[in-house]
């Protein structure tokens, strides 16, 4: 976790922030045409919407949507993108993307977009396993979010 932020009991904080969230919520469900129609109804004002908008989320909402990039070659041989494939599975990561490149000179580039919320080990443990497979020859990770 980032060292810029924290998570508090909402019992401390001052009930505006929660507020805060309604309206984005109204905003996302389509409830509120307008940010001026959802911080009314979520009994704040715009400012306070706009002020901290970008900086209070709900803790539910912070692993909702965690993903990586990693790209990858490969030996040209059977079965090694199903062997990747496999592992991804194994580690209980949800594949969002695929792009594999023609095998030339006996290797494949393969890029592969995941969501890792429900992720059963670390993304570095996860390289390390993917490493290990006998059809890879290299693993990146490109990004996290």
């Amino acid at each position: 976790m980032s060292k810029d932020y924290l998570i508090v009991s909402k019992k401390i904080l001052p009930e505006y922030l929660e507020q805060v969230i309604t309206a984005r919520n109204l905003l996302d469900s389509h409830e509120a045409a307008s940010i001026t129609e959802a911080a009314r109804m979520a009994g704040i004002s715009r400012n306070t919407y706009y002020k901290y908008k970008d900086s209070v989320f709900a803790a539910e909402n912070s692993r909702s949507s965690r993903n990586a990039v990693i790209s990858m070659v490969l030996k040209d041989e059977k079965k090694a993108l199903s062997s990747v494939i496999n592992c991804l599975s194994d580690h209980n990561t949800s594949i969002l993307t695929i792009s594999q490149s023609i095998p030339i000179a006996g290797k494949a580039n393969v890029l592969v977009s995941l969501d890792i919320s429900a992720m059963t080990c670390t993304i570095d443990e996860l390289a390390a396993n993917l490493k290990k497979l006998a059809a890879v020859r290299k693993v990146h990770l490109d990004a996290v979010e």
